[in-house]
């Protein structure tokens, strides 16, 4: 530890100044400058220039970038549609489940939507908590509530809920999609200002 800390200070900042400063000291010692008292001037310049020295900047965490995170996403929507599969569910909570895994499955396309996630951090956020953690819960907290609902009938139906819950996360998926295409939209008006303020230039500047 203590060999690692020294060796991190020789090539630190604080080190170079400070060696520069010092070898100005030298220099001013060999022209005769510094005099006898050359070892204070050396240190003193050394010291000097190792205070006036940037601080050492700590390297950034290296993560993920959205690309790489939405392969993770794909990845776990993958197993979490094998999990679906096994689950049994009423007809109107299964027709639910199979419209929102349809637009997720288009969502984490990694063609169309994909290069455009890859630039929205908080779209692949809205992603990644649907597949691994708010679908998975739904569906498991309707198994547990029906099980025990069998037990003891009565009271609000599982299935209500789960259709519900179904319904808020489509409709969370939606606005995520609607966002997506507002985006391409605006590219493409961008690209025919651009088309337009070219004027005449566009067409090569042929005229009639």
């Amino acid at each position: 530890m203590a060999i690692s800390r020294a060796m991190a200070y020789l090539e630190s900042r604080k080190n170079l100044a400070g060696s520069a400063g010092g070898l100005a000291g030298l220099v001013l010692t060999f022209t005769g400058v510094a005099g006898p008292y050359w070892p204070v001037v050396v240190a003193g310049l050394y010291g000097a220039g190792a205070l006036i020295a940037p601080p050492e900047r700590p390297a950034v965490p290296d993560f993920p970038d959205p690309s790489a995170q939405l392969d993770e996403v794909r990845a776990d929507f993958d197993r979490l549609r094998g999990y679906l599969a096994d689950a049994d569910l009423p007809p109107a909570a299964a027709g639910a489940l199979d419209g929102l895994t349809e637009l997720l499955v288009a969502l984490l396309d990694p063609g169309w939507s994909g290069e455009l996630l890859a630039q929205d951090p908080e779209g692949v956020h809205v992603l990644s908590r649907t597949v691994r953690r708010d679908l998975p819960e739904a569906v498991d907290s309707y198994v547990r509530t029906r099980w025990w609902t069998r037990m003891t009938p009565g009271g609000e139906s599982p299935e209500r809920h789960l259709v519900r819950q179904l319904g808020l996360l489509r409709a969370e998926a939606e606005r995520l999609a609607q966002t997506l295409r507002e985006t391409e939209a605006r590219r493409q008006e961008s690209h025919t200002r651009y088309l337009e303020d070219r004027g005449p230039a566009g067409n090569g500047g042929i005229t009639a």
